[in-house]
């Protein structure tokens, strides 16, 4: 008894996973079946083996593992067509009792060994199949019985070759014809092999195999001329061969074919004639191979259909290539939609107006070096009447970043309303990011939390660059860098110091990130922060002119290099 996973959306939708004695789905590398979602904890769910059943268990995940839409809380037993999913992410647990092996690798089962790639399935005359690689053993030292060879280089440049014209001109333009409108994938693939099997018309079965971003070979679709319900097992020997060589070939008798006498796929379906060509882009490399085979003796593929072959794929090729490039620019423009609105709700989460405090001004600018980041301000009105002041970085930028700016935005508000002190709500802060699966990621905050009655100021710090303070006379003095503590998620139970200083008037606070003072140039000359320290300490007409001429000259730093980091400052001046 065999079982599969197979993935029905997700980052790698249409995937089916072999599985064997154990297999633990997760967001860590190490898993044996990888969900790249940030929802997925690292170590989600597992499926393993017991005799001839199969259970699923969630591994205390965050988010849960869900079996047909049930959350689980123990071990649960699985049946075929059971839908699994862990956060958004489907999967449809099949059966299938496959014949055990009679060579080829195999299990402690007896299972052969299948690789994890994607599998899809299309229908020709209303019958379908599905489709997966096996490992076929190394037949690099086998003796060749090969009947002929194209070499699809030069048939794609328009040599001539020995088929008749009107054989190879109703072949392609059968072929051009049925993929003319075609613009994706899933149209352009069936139709390929629609044509091939129009055109060959002895061919039993017929997949195309592409080539994963990642360098995994992915049967993506398979079809049968009869709807026998058995499963292609593709030769990754043959493929292989076929891309490497960028040759098409022809196995007039693929059963008796000592170059593939250790393939299992053949040997198992009694193939009589098969032939494989690949599939090359416009710069030449090979991205997939496409696969004909039959069982009819009578009429076994010849060296002419082998040629027609070779045009056809070359001809496919631009098709499924065009395909895949406009699925890509599909997936460019929705990824930059969703940006865009990621964009615009982050910037909801960012006060829209300056605080109104009597005696004082506030700038405030925020620029992230992609459509979203991980800088953070804020000003919260607390209910005694004074006014806490936060930056915050969280490291690194973009979307992940800009999540937890978010969770730390409500989280912040929440931790000063509960806490009269600003050193205990920083406390309580960390606690709670500590407990988080942050994956090495932690945050660095500092508070003031000013008093206008008293001009009193109470400052803390996790792990970020303390406040600069230009006085009246022009000096500029970091301020409470003795209280810095660790950044927010490092460790649980720490404690945060606080420091304390009055604002006289006249006098202005600076509060920044790492975006700017590490901002660089094309010679990666960072700013530093002895360069702010200058900018800061020249005289201005308002906290609005100091902020723009600090911004200014950190951009005519950075020249014509592209923002490396997010980068905020806010300032704070009394009147």
């Amino acid at each position: 008894m065999t079982a599969f996973l197979i993935a029905r959306n997700g980052p790698a939708r249409g995937t089916k996973y072999l599985l064997n004695t154990e297999a633990v789905l997760g967001r860590q590398p190490g898993c044996d079946i990888l969900i790249d979602v940030g929802a997925v904890s690292r170590r989600h769910a597992k499926v393993l083996r017991e005799g001839d059943d199969f259970y699923v268990e969630d591994l205390q995940s965050r988010n849960g593992t869900f079996l047909n839409d049930q959350k689980l809380e123990f071990r649960r037993l699985l049946k075929h067509n059971d839908e699994v999913r862990v956060c958004d992410v489907e999967f449809i647990f099949q059966l299938d009792p496959l014949p055990k092996s009679q060579g080829g690798k195999t299990d402690s089962f007896g299972t052969p060994q299948i690789e994890t790639v994607p599998a899809s399935a299309g229908p020709i005359e209303g019958a379908s199949c599905s489709s997966f690689l096996v490992d076929d053993g190394d037949s690099s030292n086998s003796s060749s019985t090969i009947m002929s060879k194209v070499d699809v280089t030069s048939t794609a440049r328009g040599i001539s070759v020995t088929a008749t014209a009107e054989t190879r001109l109703k072949a392609l333009i059968e072929i051009t014809h049925s993929m003319g409108k075609a613009v994706s994938l899933d149209e352009v693939l069936p139709k390929v092999l629609n044509s091939l099997f129009k055109i060959f018309i002895q061919a039993d079965r017929g997949f195309i195999v592409l080539q994963t971003p990642e360098g995994v070979l992915a049967p993506r679709w398979a079809q049968a001329r009869r709807g026998d319900g058995e499963s292609i097992r593709i030769s990754r020997t043959i493929i292989r061969q076929v891309m490497e060589s960028k040759e098409a070939i022809l196995s007039a008798d693929a059963a008796s074919d000592s170059r593939f006498e250790m393939s299992q796929s053949i040997a198992d379906f009694r193939i009589r004639s098969m032939m494989c060509a690949p599939l090359l882009s416009a710069d030449g490399a090979a991205f997939g191979a496409l696969q004909i085979d039959t069982l009819d003796q009578r009429s076994r593929f010849t060296k002419e259909d082998l040629e027609v072959l070779a045009s056809v794929a070359s001809q496919a090729a631009i098709a499924i290539e065009n395909a895949q490039l406009h699925e890509q620019s599909l997936a460019r423009k929705e990824l930059e939609r969703d940006l865009e609105l990621a964009r615009q709700v982050q910037h909801g989460f960012l006060p829209q107006i300056k605080p109104d405090v009597e005696g004082y001004t506030f700038y405030n600018y925020y620029k992230p070096a992609n459509h979203v980041g991980g800088d953070y301000f804020d000003y919260v009105h607390l209910p005694d009447g004074r006014l806490a002041i936060i930056v915050a970085d969280v490291v690194g930028h973009g979307v992940a970043a800009a999540l937890l700016m978010a969770k730390l935005s409500a989280e912040m508000r929440f931790s000063l309303a509960t806490n009269h002190e600003p050193g205990k709500a920083l406390t309580n802060l960390n606690d709670h990011f500590s407990r988080l699966e942050l994956d090495e990621r932690f945050v660095t905050l500092v508070m003031c939390v000013l008093d206008p009655r008293t001009h009193e100021i109470i400052m803390v710090s996790a792990g970020h660059m303390p406040p600069m303070v230009r006085t009246t006379n022009g000096e500029v003095q970091e301020v409470g860098d003795e209280a810095v503590g660790l950044p927010l998620g490092i460790v649980e139970g720490m404690d945060y110091d606080q420091f304390q200083f009055t604002l006289q008037p006249g006098e202005i606070a600076v509060l920044y990130t790492d975006g700017i003072n590490e901002a660089m140039n094309a010679d990666e000359d960072e700013y530093t922060i002895p360069r702010l320290k200058v900018m800061v300490s020249k005289p201005a007409p308002s906290i609005e002119s100091l902020g723009e001429a600090v911004v200014a000259d950190v951009r005519r730093h950075i020249g014509q290099r592209a923002q490396y980091d997010d980068m905020c400052i806010v300032a704070f001046g009394r009147r």
